[in-house]
């Protein structure tokens, strides 16, 4: 990473929204999400009127992440694959994990709920950290 450009930013922020529609998946870690999560299947149909307009908020936030993780791997001189995997883990156990703790201390979900959306946001910072790498 030498200079924050736009094209890997906007690919991480895309590569993040597909994983998530990908981990959240009925068939992957959806249907655990939910119970975990207490939302019903009629709360996930009625949802899905805003779908897009969150989907699109989603990957805006995915976009601001991208872009201050590009600024650390400049910072920190991240040049390759191996330095953006360090790059998005240590992002992770710094900012994610530690923050979203407070899902099980304080709102009561269980661990379970905890390890599904962090280890979402676990691998979205490593893809996201090797994408702005590879495409620097």
């Amino acid at each position: 990473m030498f200079e924050v450009s736009f094209l890997p930013i906007l690919v991480a922020g895309i590569a993040n929204i597909v994983l998530g529609m990908i981990w959240f998946h009925p068939k992957v870690f959806g249907s655990s999400w939910m119970g975990g999560a207490n939302i019903s299947a009629a709360d996930m149909a009625a949802g899905k009127k805003k779908m897009m307009v969150s989907a699109f908020i989603a990957f805006l936030g995915a976009m601001v992440v991208a872009y201050v993780m590009n600024h650390f791997g400049i910072a920190w001189g991240v040049f390759d694959w191996i330095g953006a995997v360090e790059l998005g883990f240590w992002c992770w156990v710094g900012f994610v994990a530690p923050t979203m703790l407070g899902m099980v201390l304080w709102e009561q979900k269980p661990f379970k709920q905890y390890a599904i959306v962090a280890g979402q946001w676990l691998v979205s910072f490593v893809m996201m950290a090797v994408i702005l790498v590879l495409l620097a």
